[in-house]
């Protein structure tokens, strides 16, 4: 029962049995297989730049737009677990040098990363996750 308006933390999902609900975790080989044919799909050119761990890895998608507009996202989770991917702030416009130099940062910190790369030169490229 929630006190003062307030829900409880078994009310909204947040604990199950005292441990914290987060959504199953898809392996990462399974999601880009499953991007990879979305993409095929809607007639969007995909790469792998590097091939992480193929269970857990974590995925940078690297999205060349109109105009040679370039977008870094990075994969993460929300608080209550959820996926979700965040944008990288690189300058504007974001070059090619800056988001490779980003990129190879990213790799020495870990080295499980997945770098992937879209071609979206009509913009109909959709995020599977929320943008937080």
């Amino acid at each position: 029962m929630a006190i003062l308006g307030r829900a409880s933390e078994k009310d909204n999902g947040l604990l199950d049995g005292g441990r914290a609900v987060t959504e199953p975790r898809l392996k990462t080989e399974i999601w880009f297989q499953a991007q990879l044919r979305l993409c095929d799909i809607k007639g969007h050119s995909m790469m792998v730049l590097r091939r992480g761990d193929r269970d857990a890895g974590a995925v940078m998608l690297k999205v060349l737009g109109r105009d040679g507009a370039l977008a870094l996202y990075a994969q993460t989770r929300r608080m209550d677990g959820a996926r979700a991917w965040r944008r990288v702030p690189l300058a504007e416009p974001a070059g090619e040098a800056e988001a490779e130099f980003y990129l190879a940062r990213e790799i020495k910190r870990d080295p499980d990363l997945w770098v992937i790369e879209i071609e979206d030169r009509d913009g109909s490229y959709e995020l599977d996750a929320p943008l937080v």
